[in-house]
């Protein structure tokens, strides 16, 4: 999974022949190199010592994304109401991004996600009120995105829809260099403080399904969503998620992506989903802090 960086432009050129003399050719370089070297970021599952208990946690599992969970489906399955502890970092993993305001992005990003998918089966409530199960979530570590190489790749990237002929339905992937990743750890506890479901999970981003974004937690941003969702999918179905889920997603999730109101007002505490908007700014690689402002804080009774 990891990448090649020490494979260099001019062994490329050899294998070409030479170097190109014209757009199209330069396309089909990046194209070379991009299937040589294809890969993506590698993020070790990391244990913050945040969880209850990691005795139950079972063995590793997953290619793409790393994950060690526990579910207990029967005692998830006679609960009603959900709320969902503000997400945190551990110290390690906080030092990696110098900016509040992006760990801040990501946190919230993580923190939406679950709430969104989460209420298709539970009753959202927010942090200060009782619920069956309470979610929480720590960020354990860290890969920054290269901001540069990120730039780079938004030119690869978009530029060959400008390149390639129109009959050609394919755009370039991005650069395989600088990608960023994320660890998180997270557990449901009932009432009594009794854990019912966690998950230590850890992804890197990769060059085919992850849009480069100018920003040092780019990658990150966009791979919160993706725990929230894994995280999110066994606890409604008390059991490890699926591998490729084909159902489709219910209408308050849709509602809710394009930046409509959310089921349960407790998800309105991490704000609205950037929706189309973001859809666009993420393609050409536009910081996520363009379309995703952090939500003010409620005001105090």
């Amino acid at each position: 999974m990891r990448s090649n960086p020490s494979l260099s432009i001019g062994s490329l050129f050899q294998l070409v022949g030479s170097p190109p003399t014209s757009p199209l050719k330069s396309l089909c370089l990046a194209f070379l190199l991009i299937l040589t070297v294809a890969g993506c970021a590698s993020v070790p599952l990391t244990e913050g010592g945040t969880l209850t208990s990691y005795s139950n946690l079972g063995a590793p599992k997953g290619k793409l994304s790393k994950k060690r969970i526990f579910v207990d489906g029967q005692a998830l399955a006679v609960a009603k109401t959900a709320r969902i502890v503000p997400t945190t970092f551990v110290f390690s993993a906080a030092s990696r991004v110098k900016s509040a305001a992006d760990r801040s992005l990501v946190s919230n990003a993580l923190d939406r996600a679950l709430c969104v998918a989460l209420s298709d089966k539970y009753q959202m409530v927010s942090a200060g009120q009782p619920a069956d199960v309470t979610i929480r979530s720590v960020v354990t570590d860290i890969v920054p995105t290269n901001k540069a190489m990120a730039g780079v790749s938004t030119v690869v990237t978009v530029g060959s829809s400008f390149v390639l002929p129109s009959s050609v339905p394919v755009s370039v992937p991005r650069l395989p260099f600088g990608l960023g990743g994320l660890a998180v750890e997270a557990e449901a506890v009932d009432s009594g403080g009794v854990q019912r479901a966690a998950m230590v999970w850890a992804r890197g981003a990769n060059s085919i399904q992850d849009n480069p974004r100018f920003s040092e937690v780019g990658d990150a941003y966009s791979l919160a969503s993706k725990f929230g969702s894994d995280f999110s999918k066994m606890l409604i179905t008390g059991k490890e998620p699926k591998l490729l889920d084909l159902s489709m997603p219910s209408k308050q999730r849709i509602r809710s992506w394009f930046g409509g109101k959310p089921k349960y007002a407790a998800c309105d505490t991490f704000g609205r989903m950037p929706g189309l908007m973001g859809a666009v700014a993420a393609k050409y690689g536009a910081p996520p802090e363009w379309t995703d402002k952090t939500p003010k804080p409620l005001a105090a009774n």
